[in-house]
């Protein structure tokens, strides 16, 4: 499972937030985002580029380390 760490997040409403945007982008099956962990994984049903996930975390507010 793919994973990508998120900086920024602090409640659920962010886990929300994350997991819709990365939900929206074509391929992705299913979402999961770890608060503690910082960080949202995902599971593919189509190849996903990485750069497609990075945009949608960082066009909804949130930090995407390189």
């Amino acid at each position: 499972m793919p994973s990508i760490k998120v900086k920024g997040m602090t409640c659920n409403h962010c886990k929300t937030s994350v997991t819709e945007a990365v939900s929206k982008i074509p391929g992705v099956d299913s979402v999961d985002v770890d608060l503690q962990k910082g960080e949202a994984s995902w599971t593919e049903k189509a190849p996903v580029d990485i750069k497609a996930i990075r945009a949608a975390i960082t066009n909804i507010g949130f930090d995407v380390p390189e």
